[in-house]
């Protein structure tokens, strides 16, 4: 079992990697990483003593002053390698880089610099190393104004701000779930390469990308609409914008009922993909779930009884509780990497109707069990 270490396990890629290798736990042994192990050296070196594969991603990525990204970044691989001299290491050390490594700015230098120090202890040391050039990131979780333009946008239009377009250039982007998967396949390869270019797998152009957050927005957010979803670049798209919504206040959402003398009709869901409706009765006291998705779009929509569903973002501690009632119909959408269950709270058969954007296939399920 091969044990991994992540300098700036607590990033946006960090948090994602950490988390995907938890899903792995018979293959991968996590090594647990704190920011304040740069600033102990019996500490750094205990961690990196223990690691098999250090994936270095703590970085600089933003800051008023250029030279102190500079500074800071060269510095952190500068106790990196002292470490690994101090304990005779021999792991396969994998470092994020950028696509900005050739551009005329301190951050790239950085980048270009400390990944060349790195081969040169990986020479020294015949140990591997790994130089990731990585385009730009996006996905669910980024800090806006600091990891991408994608956590930005979505963060203001699900806030209700308005973005505004510095420069409509070009982008070339990988999902971080998509960068993880090729993470983990450099550690299963034991890919020893200074330079490891990571090829981008979607390309647009920004206002592209905000023209499909703003429809993201109008038929999601503001009219409860499953969008159509063309290719997996706006699947990605579509679940990154999701988890940029204010999910406590948002949900539960009411369903509009057309009564009559024969009834009522309630809309359960529209839109523009496929996928599978189902449903289920529950008994009372019993509690149905109690699992996670990574890629897939979900909706319980409770019709009868009395029901409590609880959503938790994996790696926090946060439970959302949301109360539903038959007698008001209303759903909650399970985010990507939420592990959520559904409770019957009632004294009553609980009635829910659920749909998911995919058929459920036993080889690929996307379903991960994880108490809230």
């Amino acid at each position: 079992m091969l044990k991994i270490g992540i300098t700036g396990q607590q990033g946006f890629v960090g948090t994602h990697l950490n988390n995907t290798l938890g899903l792995h736990h018979e293959e991968f042994e996590k090594i647990e990483f704190k920011r304040a192990y740069f600033q102990n050296d019996n500490e750094l070196d205990s961690f990196v003593s223990k690691c098999d594969v250090i994936v270095h991603l703590a970085a600089m990525n933003r800051h008023n002053d250029p030279e102190v990204i500079y500074e800071t970044n060269i510095k952190l691989v500068d106790k990196l390698i002292a470490s690994l001299k101090r304990t005779g290491s021999k792991a396969h050390v994998i470092m994020s880089s950028s696509s900005q490594e050739e551009r005329d700015n301190l951050y790239g230098k950085s980048k270009k610099e400390g990944r060349e120090l790195l081969v040169e202890w990986a020479k020294e040391a015949k140990a591997s190393f790994t130089g990731l050039v990585i385009p730009n990131v996006f996905g669910p979780f980024g800090h806006p104004y600091y990891n991408s333009v994608v956590a930005t946008f979505s963060h203001q239009i699900a806030h209700g701000d308005t973005p505004e377009i510095q420069v409509d250039g070009d982008l070339k982007l990988i999902y971080v779930g998509e960068l993880v998967t090729e993470i983990l396949k450099v550690i299963r390869e034991k890919k020893n390469e200074a330079i490891y270019e990571v090829a981008h797998t979607s390309e647009a152009k920004v206002s592209e990308i905000l023209s499909l957050l703003h429809g993201f927005k109008t038929q999601y957010q503001d009219k409860g609409e499953i969008p159509t979803i063309n290719n997996t670049f706006e699947l990605n798209l579509f679940n990154t914008f999701r988890c940029y919504m204010d999910i406590a206040n948002y949900f539960p959402v009411k369903f509009t009922q057309h009564t009559d003398p024969r009834g009522s009709f309630v809309e359960v869901i529209r839109l523009g993909v496929g996928g599978q409706v189902s449903f289920s009765t529950t008994v009372p006291g019993i509690t149905r779930g109690n699992h996670y998705h990574t890629r897939k779009i979900e909706r319980f929509a409770v019709i009868k009884g009395k029901a409590l569903i609880q959503l938790r973002r994996i790696g926090t501690d946060e439970v959302l509780d949301f109360y539903l009632d038959g007698n008001e119909p209303a759903y909650v959408d399970m985010p990507i990497w939420y592990t959520h269950n559904i409770k019957n709270i009632g004294d009553e058969v609980l009635y829910t109707n659920f749909w998911i954007n995919e058929f459920y296939d036993e080889n690929d399920s996307d379903t991960y069990f994880e108490e809230v």
